[in-house]
């Protein structure tokens, strides 16, 4: 197919990620969906030679310079059980250097003023629709966020026309990352419904990298909650490497997860203690705490925080455990699904701001 062809390929007709896979749903293109600020993408397709030029003058391409380590939070020993691979100290201060050397703010956003956090919202409720039609696997949508966060904090001024841009292309990266059989270069750009070429999605794949200095291999939120629910879950003696835990259980921990990630503001937190607090919420505190490794106070805030989206979640009824054709039962609960998360995310903002608003001097006067 020429790459002509696939640029005027409309959505509806977007290959699967295998051919064999009859379930495969449709994505809608993100040029049609909308913010309540304005449209994510304008209505208007920019020409190849024009969208080029934007790219080189609202991007600027290259930022070398290392990330500063967090200091959230400290390094615990490690909570890991005995490991007959490897040393459990070892593989905890591996996983921990990692969360201290990939940095992510939400500071990005007052470096783009012509973005708002709801645009980012949208961006990866999108991707996370398309992760599910490609029956892509959880992390792969993870990395693709933490790549998307990382990169919009390297750069100044990147207008919201190249979000989708942006965004696909992290998407992209991250499956030839964490996939055995990544889509391939034309889906990814059919599934943008002819917005951008295959060109110009390869273009921005070079400035990403070169962006994050090729640091592509960061301990995702969902990387981290699968250890601790595993490590919740396993029997003495077990392997740590075979999941134990159980699906059901695990689909409802990643649907929080899910939404948590679309707010601007989990960006306050570390990965682990965003991990961490989803446990807290499905678990007693004291078992979150021994697998996380983390104390009560350094998890405090960011449970409170999510309180409201727990709410949020419980008003939608459960998480479906879905079947894809050519995944394996074992393996289904590995699969990025989607949901009706903007409304979701609503109703968390809501209750969030019944929560922060004060009470009327009425209801503060004592009775008498």
């Amino acid at each position: 197919m020429s790459r002509r062809s696939v640029r005027l390929q409309k959505s509806e007709n977007v290959p699967g990620h295998r051919g064999k896979q009859s379930n495969r749903k449709r994505v809608p293109p993100l040029s049609k969906l909308q913010c309540e600020e304005n449209q994510l993408v304008p209505d208007a397709v920019a020409e190849p030679s024009s969208l080029t030029e934007a790219a080189e003058k609202r991007v600027r391409s290259v930022r070398g310079d290392a990330a500063p380590p967090s200091t959230e939070s400290p390094l615990h020993p490690s909570p890991l059980p005995h490991l007959g691979w490897g040393s459990p100290a070892d593989v905890w201060d591996k996983m921990g250097v990692k969360e201290q050397s990939y940095r992510h703010s939400k500071s990005f956003m007052r470096r783009h003023p012509a973005l708002r956090p709801r645009m980012r919202s949208v961006l990866l409720d999108w991707l996370i629709e398309v992760s599910e039609a490609y029956t892509l696997h959880r992390q792969t949508f993870y990395l693709a966020q933490d790549y998307f966060d990382r990169f919009m904090l390297t750069q100044d001024n990147v207008e919201k026309g190249l979000l989708q841009l942006i965004g696909i292309t992290c998407l992209f990266i991250a499956s030839k990352m964490e996939e055995a059989s990544p889509p391939k270069l034309s889906q990814m750009a059919s599934v943008t419904a002819g917005t951008y070429y295959e060109e110009e999605i390869l273009q921005m794949e070079l400035i990403i990298l070169k962006a994050l200095s090729w640091n592509l291999c960061p301990e995702t939120s969902v990387s981290w909650l699968k250890l601790y629910f595993q490590v919740a879950s396993m029997s003495a003696g077990s392997d740590l490497l075979q999941p134990q835990f159980p699906q059901g259980a695990y689909v409802e921990m990643t649907r929080l997860l899910d939404l948590c990630i679309l707010h601007i503001n989990a960006l306050d937190f570390e990965y682990r203690v965003l991990a961490a607090s989803v446990l807290s919420h499905f678990t007693q505190r004291e078992t979150s705490e021994r697998v996380s490794g983390l104390p009560r106070d350094a998890l405090q805030r960011c449970v409170d925080w999510m309180a409201p989206f727990v709410e949020s979640v419980n008003g939608f009824g459960g998480a479906p455990l879905k079947d894809f054709v050519g995944v394996k039962e074992e393996d289904r609960h590995d699969v990025q699904t989607h949901t009706d998360y903007m409304s979701m995310l609503d109703a968390g903002q809501e209750e969030h701001s019944r929560f922060l608003t004060p009470p009327n001097s009425t209801e503060k006067s004592c009775t008498r």
